[in-house]
């Protein structure tokens, strides 16, 4: 058998190409939306796609399931009970899809989310399978989140989840292969490990929730700690239910000139702009978005840009265009009207404005609050960051959380901006100067170089955090 691993390292997830190396007949697993890749590296390896198979309706990422059964001779499969609205194989509990000499099997693997299925990969003859394909029911140390349904539905998920581990999982041979959908990067997680395969006998000695000694501590391990998700995720379940629109291929947005993305922008297009940090403290558009492309910009966008907006990018070449929008179609945002032609430099060769940005370093931001000047220091980290160490009397809100949490800065205040690098702290000094704030400054490198220069932290309730 062959197995080949697709990473998305932006969105913390990974997709497989299974074939049967004797006959070529292959499966996708958990595709994301830009199919191309597993055609170019079945077609590449002269294999011939027949199965394009879900785990789960994915919260995190649009599917390319229905995009491949788009194609002669593939079938889409997923759970009976996801209730999708287009052709496809319903699947359950002993279900079994034929690559000649391999099995592909299906068990029924609930918590992450109700409808969720595995899938087991058993050569001819053999009586144990090879790999099991888990999605998020087993992820490297942990297990994909349950509380994306809702609070209602919580709680029963995770109980649900303990049952899927106890009868389903650990009852498999310690040698099983363990290929999940779900890994570092992930917000369907809280495990971070950076392994993305495992075996389930590495899992069943080191896994806490394998570990975990009946089914109360098994929820209060699998609902500990549990951090905010992108607000995109309230709306690809349903997109993946309905079926999402046929691509046909990578969409190529137009050229626009200055004036015309000025236009755009007048009639409440957003102008995305997905340089580095440092390029877009130097100068950019007014009321644009900064949202580095390594933030990465389709997780962020999906945080903080409606969901289905009409956009404008802002990216300095061919290959970061493309760049941004595989990662826009992946979550589902696939109006991009189009790139401003000639990026910043012809911006400001139209006479348009640009803003501009200061950066402090960590030295200079040390000695104005040693003198305590007048400013304020917002960290824009997640909650876990901030408890791990911060800065003196920062103040803390989730970079996520700004386009609707009240803010009790002063308009003329002093404000400098850091998450952990800088391409968080990019998207909330966009935020800040779309709700009227204008006194911004970006702390270079972020708090990694804070401690770098061995500048203290603190820990515990110094400053007030809005998570």
């Amino acid at each position: 058998m062959l197995v080949r691993q697709f990473v998305d390292p932006d969105l913390g997830n990974s997709s497989y190409l299974v074939a049967s190396e004797v006959t070529g007949r292959a499966a996708v697993i958990d595709p994301q939306r830009d199919v191309d890749r597993y055609l170019q590296a079945a077609e590449g390896l002269g294999l011939r796609l027949v199965y394009a198979l879900d785990t789960h309706l994915h919260a995190d990422f649009v599917s390319g399931g229905r995009e491949l059964a788009a194609r002669p001779g593939l079938s889409f499969g997923a759970s009976a009970e996801s209730g999708l609205h287009f052709d496809h194989l319903p699947l359950g509990e002993g279900d079994e899809l034929r690559l000649d000499d391999l099995a592909i099997g299906v068990l029924a693997t609930p918590g992450h989310s109700p409808e969720h299925i595995s899938f087991s990969l058993t050569s001819e003859g053999a009586s144990i399978p090879t790999a099991l394909f888990s999605g998020g029911a087993l992820i490297v140390g942990g297990a994909a989140r349950t509380d994306l349904l809702g609070n209602e539905r919580t709680e029963p998920l995770a109980r649900q989840l303990y049952h899927t581990f106890r009868q389903k999982l650990l009852s498999l041979p310690d040698e099983v292969l363990v290929y999940p959908t779900h890994g570092a990067g992930s917000y369907c997680t809280v495990a971070q490990e950076k392994e993305r395969t495992t075996t389930i006998g590495r899992e069943r000695q080191w896994n806490p929730l394998a570990r975990a000694g009946d089914e109360a501590a098994f929820v209060r391990l699998a609902l500990r700690d549990l951090p905010s998700y992108p607000t995109y995720y309230r709306f690809l379940r349903e997109v993946n239910r309905r079926g999402p629109r046929l691509l046909g291929e990578l969409p190529s947005p137009s050229a626009l000139s200055p004036h015309e993305v000025r236009q755009a922008m007048d009639a409440g297009v957003r102008l995305v702009d997905t340089r580095t940090p440092q390029q877009f403290a130097a100068g950019h558009v007014p009321s644009s978005t900064g949202i580095p492309l390594e933030a990465p910009l389709g997780t962020w966008a999906g945080w903080v840009i409606p969901f289905g907006a009409p956009m404008i990018l802002v990216a300095d070449d061919e290959a970061q265009q493309e760049g941004a929008v595989r990662q826009l179609i992946r979550i589902g945002y696939d109006d991009v009207r189009g790139f401003l032609a000639g990026g910043i430099a012809a911006w400001q060769a139209a006479g348009l404005p640009l803003v501009e940005v200061p950066v402090l370093s960590p030295p200079r931001l040390h000695r104005m609050l040693a003198d305590r000047q007048e400013l304020a220091v917002l960290d824009v980290r997640q909650q876990a960051e901030w408890r791990a160490g911060h800065i003196r009397g920062a103040t803390h809100i989730e970079a996520g959380r700004l386009p609707s949490v009240a803010l009790r800065f002063d308009f003329g205040q002093p404000i400098v901006v850091h998450c952990a690098v800088g391409d968080r702290s990019t998207v909330a000094i966009s935020l800040l100067e779309q709700r009227g704030y204008h006194n911004l400054a970006l702390l270079d490198g972020g708090l990694s170089r804070w401690e770098a220069n061995g500048f203290p932290l603190v820990r515990g309730v110094d400053g007030q955090s809005q998570p």
